[in-house]
């Protein structure tokens, strides 16, 4: 009896072949892909790998760029898109073990893409309609042990459906919407400009673009305040009329008149009060993203694959998850004593309680628990991973903690008749503020002692115009939310919708701004084919996918739904294809126009820097080229350029733009590679120093960033070294 286990992503099916196996483990490797084999009570058993989604919906019957479209088959991704060349090899390692096994156990991920993932690979792999099923929360070896030997003897097909569906439903939309945009501005422009639009992609623009309306029809109003600057025993305080804002100016002027001469304020009344701070929730994924965001500076889709490669690395729980619970069988204990070398402050306060209670919140999720650390301790974890970590340890450990108490303090002052309100908030107990150390974001302010009858003396006075401010935008974590809130999308998709609104020039900035694309976009779509961005119908379908898990709605069904509504939402768009893609073409071409003006031409002084794609890559040249003006200048092969329109090298007076990388800070830097500030130390242009790959001699090449040393044979060789190379830390002897 041979038996197949198929785990999700190659890093976990190591991981699951070693807790099955100990030591006794072979491994076979066929090109790129490894997989194992193993005994475990007498059986013989295979470890194989997915990687993520080996099968992808497509068009069956292609006929160009029609729509709507709505026969779609499951295909092999890497005969679908040469971005998935690269699955090929594990798909045909499974086709491989399979014809040598005669059971199979699903080891993916427990959720709809973990349940999809394995479905499709059974089914069309395979050829089985069903195999036992591991659930786990962790990749420790102990869970994963535990997940197999209590594996589930069938797989949750409801499950399975309900993906299989969404995907379907996703495609449906996304083609069909997509090729509508994009033909509208072909038929009418003549252009090939590839636009989008999804069945949560443009509800989620509808939400934005609503912001953006509410922002641009904003009026500000005028208002006043007064407040005063004070001293009591050498310690400073403020205090705010009791009016904040005065409407009227003939009335604020006249309570600035009662005070502007008054040197001395007296205390009418002080009034302090407590509030009971309970501990925070556990983290679910949302409420990740969001404190991520905040406090780390981390945008949701980092923020999941950070939280995805410590999953994978059993450092901590499945993190996507919409649980708000910590169930007491993780083994609380335990994994605060894996924490306690690492974290030996926050593990030695909660080791020493009696009892270890969770303050738990209210979402629940049938499949995961809320996000937790599971006590394995990463031996080199560094920047935003390492924060990432820390922070889900921290708010673990804050969970447990006791409530704080924080104390307001409100003081009264009467200044010849006009009342000054004057506060502040202090923790008078920290409670589990303690535990959640540097991630608490809270702000003391003390008040100096003050009681009733005290005077003060009055050092300023201070009379502000102000006006009132449009509403804010939406950040990527708080658009998250908003999702949540309204029911769109999914715990996992979410963060690659708001990505795809950037990837598609529909919005830009960290505020989230809608660009003229994005509102040319959303206005047409309202005009033409309204359905397709209402939230309530979007949300229906989703409570229609919920269904299919519960067994109330077939998948098949709610295709069907789909088919008709865009049929007939679609029928209208193609009525008015040559008037929305004239629309849309004038607002696609404004947009990049603004996202590629880098600054004035500092040649021919006449015309504008953009950047441009050519044959080898983007660059920046004048907009004048073909009027003889020869301004070029070379921009890196990766990572993303951003103008920052305005900016000016205070050496060179170039332009400036910004450089973004994977894992990297933004960086801020003038297009000039021979910028003073750029400038070789003569000592390094006359090193030597050979390839350590094909031992040709280095040149020195340039780049925005700088001056690096290169291997002449690129692209054949693609070794690079810095100019001065780092210093090798020396590891200090400890003294006795």
């Amino acid at each position: 009896m041979v038996e197949m286990i198929i785990a999700e992503k190659p890093s976990v099916s190591e991981k699951i072949a070693k807790a099955l196996a100990g030591k006794e483990i072979k491994k076979y490797k066929v090109g790129k892909v490894s997989y194992y084999e193993l005994k475990y009570k007498g059986k013989k058993i295979f470890v194989v790998s997915a990687v993520g989604h080996l099968f992808t919906v497509t068009e069956k019957n292609k006929k160009g760029w029609a729509y709507p479209i709505f026969d779609v088959e499951w295909k092999p991704s890497f005969k679908v898109r040469k971005d998935a060349l690269y699955t090929k090899e594990y798909y045909d390692v499974i086709e491989k073990v399979a014809k040598q096994s005669d059971s199979f156990v699903i080891g993916c991920d427990y959720d709809i893409e973990g349940e999809v993932i394995a479905n499709r690979v059974l089914k069309f792999i395979c050829g089985k309609t069903d195999a036992k099923r591991m659930k786990f929360s962790t990749t420790t070896a102990e869970d994963l042990l535990e997940a197999y030997d209590n594996a589930a003897i069938k797989t949750d097909k409801k499950m399975a459906e309900a993906g299989v569906t969404r995907h379907v439903m996703d495609w449906y939309w996304g083609i069909n919407l997509s090729r509508a945009l994009t033909l509208a501005i072909k038929n009418s422009e003549g252009g090939f400009k590839i636009l989008s639009s999804g069945r949560v992609q443009g509800p989620t623009l509808r939400i934005l673009y609503d912001k953006e309306k509410e922002i641009i029809k904003f009026i500000s109003k005028p208002y006043w305040e007064l407040n005063f600057e004070g001293e009591h025993k050498n310690n400073s305080l403020v205090g705010k009329h009791k009016e904040d804002k005065f409407w009227d100016e003939k009335l604020a002027k006249k309570a600035y008149g009662n005070v502007i001469n008054e040197k001395k304020a007296e205390v009418i009344d002080v009034n302090t009060s407590q509030v009971k701070q309970n501990p925070p929730f556990p983290f679910d994924l949302t409420s990740l993203q969001t404190d991520a965001h905040s406090i780390l500076g981390l945008n949701p889709k980092r923020t999941m694959e950070i939280a995805q490669d410590l999953y994978t690395k059993s450092y901590i729980s499945y993190p996507r998850t919409s649980s708000q619970k910590l169930p007491f069988k993780i083994g609380f204990e335990k994994i605060l004593k894996g924490l306690s070398k690492t974290f030996p402050n926050q593990t030695k306060i909660l080791l020493s309680k009696t009892k270890l209670i969770p303050n738990e919140g209210p979402k629940q999720d049938s499949a995961h628990p809320a996000i937790y650390p599971t006590g394995m301790v990463p031996k080199t974890i560094s920047g935003k991973n390492k924060d990432l970590y820390e922070l889900i340890c921290h708010r673990f450990f804050a969970c447990f903690g006791d409530p704080a108490t924080r104390e307001t303090m409100k003081i009264v002052y009467d200044i010849n008749k006009e009342l000054f309100i004057g506060s502040g908030t202090r923790t008078v107990k920290k409670g589990w503020h303690i535990l959640y150390g540097r991630f608490l974001r809270l702000k003391d302010e003390e008040l100096p002692e003050l009681v009733k009858g005290d005077v003060v003396k009055v050092k300023k006075i201070n009379f502000e115009t102000k006006e009132t401010q449009p509403p804010k935008r939406y950040t990527q974590a708080s658009i998250i939310k908003e999702l949540e809130k309204k029911g769109l999308g999914t715990k996992a998709t979410r963060a690659t919708i708001v990505d795809s609104l950037f990837g598609r020039n529909y919005v830009e900035e960290k505020s989230m701004m809608v660009t003229e694309l994005g509102m040319r976009t959303c206005e047409t779509l309202l005009k033409y084919c309204p359905e397709i961005l209402d939230e309530e119908l979007t949300r229906n379908f989703e409570d229609e996918m919920n269904h299919i898990l519960d067994g109330k709605k077939k998948g098949i069904i709610i295709e069907a739904e789909a088919q008709k509504f865009l049929t007939k939402a679609l029928k209208h768009f193609k009525e008015n294809e040559i008037k929305i893609g004239k629309k849309l073409g004038v607002a696609y071409k404004e947009t990049l126009d603004k996202q590629s003006y880098v600054g004035e031409c500092i040649k021919c002084k006449k015309g504008a820097l953009r950047i441009r794609k050519g044959k080898f890559g983007f660059f920046i040249s004048c907009d004048r080229y073909e009027e003889g003006c020869d301004a070029t200048f070379k921009l890196p092969s990766s990572g993303l350029i951003r103008p920052v329109p305005g900016k000016l090298c205070d050496e060179c007076k170039h332009p400036k733009v910004l450089l973004i990388k994977v894992r990297s800070r933004p960086n801020e830097t003038c297009i000039n590679l021979e910028c003073p500030t750029k400038v070789i130390d003569p000592k390094i242009l006359k090193e030597k120093r050979k390839c350590p790959k094909c031992s040709t001699e280095l040149i020195i090449r340039k780049s925005l960033n700088g001056a690096f040393f290169a291997c002449p044979s690129f692209p054949k060789c693609r070794h690079i070294e810095a100019l001065v190379p780092k210093e090798p830390k020396v590891l200090k002897k400890k003294t006795k």
